[in-house]
């Protein structure tokens, strides 16, 4: 959609929405846009719609409350944590937790990569694991 500044010839504003610029010269060709008051209607130059980092916050803003920032805060200090306090095995994850969950190898904990089918796999063997959050960036 296409919004539209709107005016006739003796000053008064208005504004309509248009599927298209062409929607819109179709409109006013069949006289079905014109000024409630006079009849005439012409465009009003605008500025386009620019997308700055200012109006991404504030979308974040409507989005985002402060006490769900502060949740995600904490998902976030809990993620480090977690990363902080666990050995990172990647791809062998699927292997070493087998072999902790079977007392192969000592307790600790893990971080790594699986597949969902890997993922599966374990549960199934009642290995217990949970992927961890893909949390935003900046949440302040």
């Amino acid at each position: 959609m296409i919004h539209y500044n709107l005016a006739c010839d003796k000053g008064h504003a208005f504004e309509g929405w248009f599927s298209s610029s062409d929607d819109f010269d179709r409109q006013v060709a069949r006289r079905l846009v014109t000024c409630p008051s006079c009849g005439s209607v012409s465009k009003q130059l605008m500025a386009p719609a620019v997308s700055t980092a200012r109006k991404k916050e504030a979308r974040r803003e409507l989005v985002m409350d402060q006490a769900q920032k502060e949740t995600v805060a904490k998902l976030k200090e809990l993620v480090k944590s977690i990363r902080e306090n666990a050995e990172d095995v990647g791809e062998r994850f699927p292997d070493e937790a087998r072999k902790i969950h079977y007392g192969e190898a000592d307790q600790r904990g893990l971080i790594g990569k699986a597949t969902a089918e890997e993922a599966i796999a374990l549960i199934e063997e009642g290995i217990e694991i949970a992927p961890l959050p893909v949390l935003p960036d900046d949440t302040n």
